[in-house]
Order: structure tokens, then sequence, then C-alpha cells
């Protein structure tokens, strides 16, 4: 993306309507730059969603710098879960069920993340990366097998195709179920694109069939584990406690869900960014271990999949010089957290050689809702520009990707790409 942004006036920018989402990307972050210099807590009122039960909330402030979000997000006291991480109001069991842990606040967000964090220990990710490199390279051979003319899809062939075998690895789902989980993934996180979501209730039942996959999976290892992370978790015991199978069933939307789709989505962007900087993709592949660790947290920053989420203020404060009331909600835009110039130089520009510090959000930014999975993730996307680097050097990307309409992810759902 060029450096040289439009300016957008403060009075035509509504985060809340559809169309800023469809807008012109270069359009877009020129909005998000007059928020962070002219307003970077600016107030949105909430709109009406089509199908969906519950009215439009009070209303929200963006936060659109990155010091702000950092804060916010490493003081949950202040700025807690809770009641929701989505801008939307849900009942509480609602947000629990879709959201599990991340609509959570301690104690109970503790208790589950120590639980399940067992499955994420030193010792299963040692395994789980070796199932990265062989997943990797099986899926680069058949890629080459089943399409001798040496283009197709980069998403559903490439960016989709290993984190989502990977997850399902973890989780013990059999082969056979793959195609159904990335469906189902695809319509939770495809609110707002007609092309994934018909209804609210389409959503809905996605969401429960989901659900009760998972708890028959999680059942199924209790007392009868095997060689996979479900298995962890369910036979986890932490301080005289386990994890109930309907506990599971929402973290494994979770899981499947974000496991997914966000890395899936770093390497799409990825893949664009390297083929539209020919400078920067030598620069790394041909000294790839140098600039890897560098490389792959850009690609993160660039790419930010999760534009945002929100915390609610427990009790009046004051952040950055703005008041805030008990009962205000805050919402995080990390998209645009991770190109303030304030923190980052040039940031519209792509660099594989950018130093991790100060360090980019696209991850969360600290506090008890880091990413629990940012280390996988991040080792996926790192096979996975290996296997291309070593076997397939001149893949491309050939046209414009279909991108996701959405205000929560930055999705790209289709984009061609070959090969010599």
């Amino acid at each position: 993306m060029s450096t040289s942004l439009p300016h957008v006036p403060l009075s035509d920018i509504d985060l809340s309507s559809p169309e800023f989402w469809t807008a012109d990307r270069a359009w877009r972050e020129g909005a998000f730059r007059t928020l962070r210099d002219e307003k970077p807590f600016a107030f949105f009122e909430e709109r009406v969603i089509e199908d969906a039960p519950f009215p439009p909330g009070p209303g929200y402030y963006a936060v659109t710098r990155h010091d702000d979000i950092w804060q916010i997000s490493r003081n949950p006291q202040l700025f807690c879960s809770g009641k929701g991480s989505n801008i939307g109001d849900l009942p509480v069991e609602m947000n629990e069920f879709f959201g599990s842990m991340i609509n959570m606040d301690d104690p109970k967000h503790f208790r589950l993340r120590n639980i399940v964090s067992r499955g994420f220990t030193p010792k299963e990710v040692s395994r789980i990366e070796d199932q990265v490199r062989d997943r990797a390279a099986r899926l680069v051979t058949e890629l080459i097998e089943r399409f001798p003319n040496g283009e197709c899809d980069f998403v559903e062939e490439v960016a989709a195709a290993l984190p989502l075998a990977i997850i399902c690895d973890m989780m013990g789902i059999p082969e056979e179920d793959h195609k159904k989980i990335f469906h189902w993934t695809n319509v939770i996180l495809g609110v707002g694109d007609p092309e994934f979501v018909g209804s609210y209730e389409d959503l809905m039942t996605v969401a429960l069939e989901m659900f009760m996959y998972a708890q028959a999976l999680g059942e199924s290892r209790v007392g009868n584990p095997q060689d996979d992370v479900t298995s962890a978790m369910m036979n986890a015991v932490v301080d005289g406690e386990r994890l109930t199978a309907q506990e599971f069933g929402s973290f494994f939307i979770l899981l499947v869900v974000a496991g997914n789709e966000t890395t899936r989505n770093a390497i799409s962007h990825g893949m664009k960014l390297l083929t539209d900087n020919p400078d920067q993709r030598t620069i790394w592949f041909d000294d790839f271990e140098t600039h890897t660790r560098t490389a792959v947290e850009e690609i993160v920053r660039y790419a930010t999949p999760v534009i945002h989420f929100r915390r609610t203020v427990t009790e009046d404060t004051v952040l950055s010089g703005q008041e805030l009331k008990a009962g205000d909600k805050v919402v995080m835009f990390y998209a645009s957290g991770n190109r303030d110039e304030r923190v980052f130089e040039n940031p519209h520009r792509f660099d594989v050689t950018r130093a991790v510090a100060p360090a980019q959000v696209g991850f969360g930014a600290g506090g008890p809702h880091f990413c629990l999975g940012a280390n996988l993730a991040r080792r996926e996307i790192q096979v996975m520009f290996d296997e291309i680097r070593r076997r397939l050097p001149n893949l491309r990307i050939t046209g414009e990707p279909a991108y996701l309409q959405s205000s929560f992810i930055n999705g790209i759902k289709r984009m061609p790409c070959a090969w010599n």
C-alpha cells in the first residue's frame, strides 16, 4: 500500500457504517490516520443488525492509538472482557458460548485458561511443530500433483489448508470432517458477508452444530485418551477441577475458529505482500533464518487478521486525557494501532527487517487475553513460507483478492496464484 494516503475529514468517518468496511482500503487507512491524529477516542453510535434479536447498544469509543490499546489490554481490572469482546451486547451465556474465555474475567477466566493451557505446554507445542512441518510438506507435494498447470486459489489450497489441518490434527478430528470444520468457521466469522451467512438463524444453527460436535469429541476422550490436545484438556486436573464437556464445546469453537481463520488470513496477506514487494521477498528468502522472526511479526502487523476487540470500563477513569465512565464500551482497533505513526516509522511500508520492538498488537497487546496460540501461529506462518521458498520459489499472486465483507476479520476469501 502506498504511503500517500488520502485525507479523510473526521465528519466523513463512521466506523459503525457497513459502507465504511466496503470502502477503498487506502481511504479506510486515511480515515484511521485522521482518528489517530484528531480524535483517538471518537464516539460512534451502534447500528441495528439485520435479523439479530438484540437491540443496538449505547455506542462505543473507538481506541485507535497503539499505546492506548496497550494500556487497556494490560489493565483488565479497569477494562473487563466479561461483558463481551464484540461491539454488540449479548447475554452473558451467549458471550461465553461463542467466545469461551475471551469473554470472561478472572477468576473464571484464570481457571479455564489454566486448564486449557495444558494443551499448549512446551511438550505439546513441540509435538505439534513436527506435524506443522510434515503437513506443510505434504500440502505442497499434493499442490504440485493436483495442479500441473501451476495455477490455483491460494487461499483455499494453501493458506487455509495448513492451519485447518494442524488444528484438526491437534484436536484429533478425523480427515473426513475437515471440510465440515472449514465450512463452520467460514460461517461463524463471515457475519456481514452475504456469501457465508444468510440469516442470524443460519449462524446459530452452525454454532450449535459445532458445539454438539465438540461436546461429543470431548466426552469420547474422557477415560479413553488419545494422543491429541482434546485428550490433554479433557483429562487435565488443575486444583481438583476438570474441564466440563460444555466448557470444552465453547473453547473448541474459539480454538478452531481463531486457530484456522486468523492464521489463514495472515498467510494470505503475507503472500500478497511478498508478491507486491519483491525486494522484501528477496531479502527474506535469500537469508531466511536471519529474517524469519522479524518477517513473521511484520506480516502479522501489516495483516492484523483480527481488526478489533472490545472491553468495558468497570469504574470511572481517565486514559490519555479521555474521561471514561463505568459501563462505557472501548473498542481497540488493532488494525489502527499497528499503523500508528507515533510508534512505527513509515508504518504503511512492508519491511521484513522491521524491529520486533515496539511490539505489534496483532495477537492482542499483552495482558491475560494475549493469544494463547500466538507461537503456534508464528510457527505455521514460518513453515509455510519456508516450504514455498524451497519448493515453489516462483509462486506469486496473479490477481486481486476477494476480501471478506467484515468489520471484525481482515479476511481474504479467494486469491489466484501461479508458479512455474
